[in-house]
């Protein structure tokens, strides 16, 4: 699963496989021993994550809106993603 970003200890990734997995657009976010799933607009699909951790996921996938989209689209085609920036 490719990695998107790195920013205060949580780990974003997308991976090209589970694109159907779940109904709607979507990346895996980690942090510790917590995994949980997000939409593009960094809402929680499913999983579990710590509250505050989330809100800095949430903050990071609505400032690279544009960035998360096009990395789906690309993982959708089979295509490499690339890496985002990480919440400063």
């Amino acid at each position: 699963m490719p990695t998107l970003s790195m920013f205060l200890g949580i780990l974003i990734k997308m991976n090209w496989g589970d694109v159907g997995q779940h109904k709607k657009p979507h990346f895996h976010a980690f942090y510790n021993d917590y995994e949980a799933v997000f939409g593009l607009d960094g809402e929680i699909i499913s999983g579990k994550f710590p509250k505050k951790q989330s809100a800095f996921v949430k903050a990071w996938a609505l400032m690279h809106e544009d960035e998360v989209k096009d990395n789906w689209n690309r993982a959708v085609n089979k295509e490499e993603t690339y890496r985002i920036d990480p919440l400063r």
